[in-house]
């Protein structure tokens, strides 16, 4: 199909979603932005609006169209609320896809440099996650020395988001785990399962990762870990580039469909998501389901498997992605009351993004500091002890900020407290 029958068909699919929303402003409270600014521009509805107005040749594809469209945090909270079913998030992305054709020089003029880093991280790193291999021997090296330590310290490091937040990340999580290719069950089998990795989380998440391991051998099942699986896709597809997301996609699906397995498990919502959206979205389809881990175990027998009790608080954190889309956030509760004498409590606001969404904490830093700093006001609020979350994005994000309101509180995986307090004979 010729560029410009293809830019044809985005604007009348665009336009077709667009038209089925009957503006009825439902979604207005829901919005993280709208929030913030009160502006109808930064509305599911008002955006709708301005993208239909492009698509419709009516309003001009200018830079306040652009800013609009990039402060859309893509949490999909008001697709919960909406009456006629808008698939908004469908319409974003199809949006950004138009912005990515025609509007990129823009962009880049304004969101400066450390976009430009994230553009070439995507790139190099996020899409070959297989070169991650290549940095753990650096990293060791920099945990093990002191020099993560001091580079934390630096005033210059700790400006840049990107890079304070994967330092503090990798601190607490020491790299240097080779995966292998499969994990045989510890106790009676029931079945066999996929973990998927991701591509971050398989540098500098292992201590979830490697706690599903533990939980998932313990309950009965064998893990596979394919080498060969990549990055999800979500970053590509959420800034337009479909066709590195398809490709993606094409690669994952080319590897899970070899192995003899009852479901792919996914630790990361926002990964969760991405995959179990293959279908309806790039037309990619997995042989099994993709499921949560969280949903996973909350449906599983756990006969035999004692806990040692855990007298704290714990904050409960839930992902949009988990919340909005997998609509799956019960289950972080479900498995977590398994621990005895375990106090949870709903972090207030879990309606409200914390402002992470991928890479939006890098290109509108102003919008993520302002609903980081929400959700830091809401745990102190609890007084808990520890924080879980179910997405890795998240857990980054809502610990860079505990971590510079000087605040020590641990930020977990549902998993990683469940194998903590696992009895192991």
């Amino acid at each position: 199909m010729e560029k410009s029958d293809q830019n044809y068909s985005l604007m009348e699919e665009l336009l077709a979603e667009a038209n089925r929303c009957v503006a009825c402003g439902l979604c207005l409270p829901h919005c993280p932005t709208y929030h913030l600014t009160h502006s109808e521009a930064d509305s599911p509805r008002g955006r709708i609006a301005l993208i239909n107005g492009v698509a419709s040749k009516h309003i001009p594809l200018n830079e306040k169209f652009v800013q609009h469209m990039d402060r859309c945090l893509t949490c999909r909270a008001c697709e919960n609320v909406c009456p006629s079913n808008v698939a908004y998030g469908r319409l974003i992305d199809g949006a950004r896809v138009m912005l990515r054709e025609n509007a990129q020089p823009v962009r880049e003029e304004r969101q400066g440099r450390e976009s430009r880093l994230r553009n070439f991280l995507e790139q190099e790193l996020i899409a070959k996650p297989a070169r991650f291999d290549r940095l753990r021997p650096i990293l060791r090296l920099l945990v093990n020395s002191g020099l993560l330590t001091l580079l934390l310290r630096s005033d210059t490091l700790r400006r840049n988001t990107l890079i304070r937040s994967l330092l503090f990340l990798t601190k607490r999580n020491l790299p240097g785990q080779i995966w292998r290719n499969s994990y045989p069950a510890s106790h009676p089998q029931r079945g066999e399962v996929a973990l998927f990795l991701g591509c971050i989380a398989r540098l500098i998440d292992t201590e979830t990762l490697l706690s599903t391991l533990v939980v998932l051998n313990r309950l009965g099942y064998t893990v596979h870990v394919p080498a060969a699986q990549t990055c999800c896709g979500a970053l590509y597809q959420h800034s337009g580039q479909m066709s590195a997301a398809v490709s993606l996609a094409q690669q994952n699906l080319r590897v899970f469909e070899k192995l003899n397995i009852q479901a792919i498990i996914s630790t990361a919502s926002g990964c969760g998501v991405q995959l179990a959206e293959y279908s309806s979205r790039l037309g990619v389809e997995f042989p099994v389901p993709v499921v949560d881990i969280n949903q996973f175990l909350d449906a599983q027998e756990w006969d035999g498997v004692d806990f040692v009790p855990l007298p704290q608080k714990i904050a409960v954190h839930e992902p949009c992605t988990l919340r909005n889309t997998l609509c799956a956030s019960n289950h972080l509760y479900s498995v977590l009351r398994r621990i005895p004498e375990i106090e949870i409590i709903k972090l207030p606001g879990n309606d409200r993004c914390c402002g992470a969404a991928g890479t939006y904490f890098l290109d509108q830093p102003e919008f993520a500091r302002a609903l980081l700093d929400e959700k830091i006001r809401a745990f102190e609020q609890t007084g808990a002890d520890c924080l879980v979350t179910a997405n890795i994005g998240c857990a980054l994000h809502i610990a860079s900020g505990l971590m510079n309101s000087g605040r020590n509180i641990e930020v977990l995986h549902p998993v990683t407290l469940l194998a903590q307090q696992m009895r192991i004979k």
